[in-house]
């Protein structure tokens, strides 16, 4: 097999080639080391690369696995991470000046667990300035672009990790969801992106930018990757006060059992509004796939979205203003001007703002509670328009904001994965986003397979 063959097979598939031994870990990480090499000038997804680590972790695996300790289903698979989380003795800049020196001495909870399944760090991933956006146009590290079009956005924060996965230069990822951080690039970049129930996932050791939503989660190729990702990532943390005491659990067990006998509920309200037609289109047809996989399909009300989205960006902006103020007070100038201004205005939010928008986050999820009652899933678009051009200006108001059909599901802390589902007219990828009732990632990564299994989109490579 060519190496770039390598770099396109899923992770599980590659985890199971190297449990036989027909291929080596280290010839994985070369294949992945040149791709990046060759490919990433373009791209800029990667901050860092960890060229010597990533072969001395693969030459280790090499050696156990042939010695008959395999670690699991992961072992000596090649990752990234978004540069958010911490790596020992690996710099974590969280895309920023601020941060450019700042050089760990442990590893975030995740990595520590990635790490102990065996799998094999390539590098760290470029990302929207301390999280704070939507693009990934990064000030000071240079935009990350899309490969399905080299002048679009790849999204953001995680975009580093969405072009990377979308264009063969990791198996894996990491990403972080705080207002859509993970879907938003996993929609644009056509790749798989999971947002945990808010506390399923330690946050240990990851730069916060709003305690009431940061979520870990990760990003693949495939929606077998994810789970078993989830599977190495998910359960209690004693050292994250935020970290839910829900055991872990085996996120493949039922990831074949299909969508017969499941009811999806499709928003009639809100999620469609505004949606470009070929993005709508898509998403629709993939939401019929299901129902001829013997889902039932039925509508559901979800009122209030607006006045979601307007609250999470309240509560967002505040509790960054919050982390920041320090830096803010002593180094302003060395954010970037949009993160900047964001952190200003959230400086500006008051108490009584505050707490309103905290009591509309509590009708927020009674919402998705009574929806959810009544239904195992709700399905509707990821992204309502193509990503925009880099350095396209993005708004944040509800009515045209690019994450607004993201938002009220971090304000309600529900689990949703955003999944490829197609193409629209001008070739860039649709995401379809399901969304499920707390702590069953299970369920609704059983749906985004069976849909994955009917339509093969995942399947589709970039041309050339």
């Amino acid at each position: 097999m060519r190496d770039d063959g390598l770099c396109f097979l899923s992770a599980a598939e590659l985890g199971r080639r190297i449990a036989r031994r027909e291929v080596s870990p280290v010839e994985v990480a070369r294949a992945h080391l040149a791709r990046i090499a060759r490919l990433d000038l373009k791209l800029n997804a990667y901050l860092t690369v960890t060229a010597d680590r990533a072969l001395a972790e693969a030459a280790a695996a090499e050696r156990e696995i042939a010695a008959g300790r395999c670690r699991g289903p992961l072992h000596g698979v090649p990752m990234a991470l978004k540069d958010l989380f911490d790596t020992a003795g690996v710099r974590t800049t969280a895309g920023s000046r601020i941060l450019a020196e700042n050089v760990p001495s442990r590893d975030a909870a995740v990595v520590e667990r990635l790490s102990a399944a065996g799998l094999v760090l390539l590098g760290k991933t470029n990302l929207h300035e301390f999280a704070f956006g939507t693009t990934s146009d990064n000030p000071h590290h240079g935009p990350v672009r899309n490969p399905w079009d080299l002048e679009r956005s790849p999204g953001g924060s995680s975009g580093g990790s969405g072009a990377a996965l979308a264009s063969g230069l990791c198996a894996v990822s990491l990403g972080t969801d705080t207002g859509g951080s993970i879907r938003i690039p996993a929609g644009a970049c056509g790749v798989v992106g999971l947002k945990p129930t808010l506390g399923r996932v330690s946050r240990r050791g990851v730069t916060p930018l709003a305690w009431s939503f940061d979520t870990v989660g990760p990003m693949s190729r495939a929606v077998e990757d994810a789970a078993l990702l989830m599977n190495a990532i998910a359960g209690p943390d004693a050292e994250d006060e935020w970290c839910a005491a829900r055991p872990a659990e085996d996120f493949t067990r039922d990831l074949e059992a299909g969508a017969r006998g499941l009811m999806l509920a499709v928003p009639r309200d809100w999620f469609f509004e505004g949606v470009e037609p070929g993005i709508e289109a898509v998403v629709r047809e993939a939401i019929a796939v299901l129902g001829r996989e013997g889902a039932r399909v039925v509508e559901a009300s979800l009122p209030g979205m607006a006045d979601a989205h307007t609250a999470h960006h309240a509560i967002l902006a505040a509790e960054a203003a919050a982390f920041h103020g320090p830096w803010l007070r002593e180094r302003p100038d060395d954010y970037g001007s949009d993160v900047r201004r964001g952190l200003e205005l959230g400086q500006l939010v008051a108490a009584v703002d505050y707490v309103n928008a905290c009591r509309v986050q509590a009708i927020v999820r009674a919402t998705f509670r009574a929806a959810l009652a009544e239904a195992d899933v709700l399905v509707t678009p990821c992204l309502p328009q193509p990503p925009p051009r880099v350095g396209e200006p993005m708004s944040r108001e509800p009515a045209v904001a690019w994450n607004r059909l993201l938002t009220p599901v971090n304000l309600a802390g529900y689990p949703a994965l955003s999944l490829p589902c197609g193409f629209d007219g001008g070739g860039m990828p649709v995401g379809l986003q399901i969304i499920g009732r707390p702590f069953e990632e299970a369920l609704v990564l059983r749906v985004a397979r069976a849909c994955e299994r009917a339509t093969g989109w995942g399947t589709r490579r970039l041309p050339g």
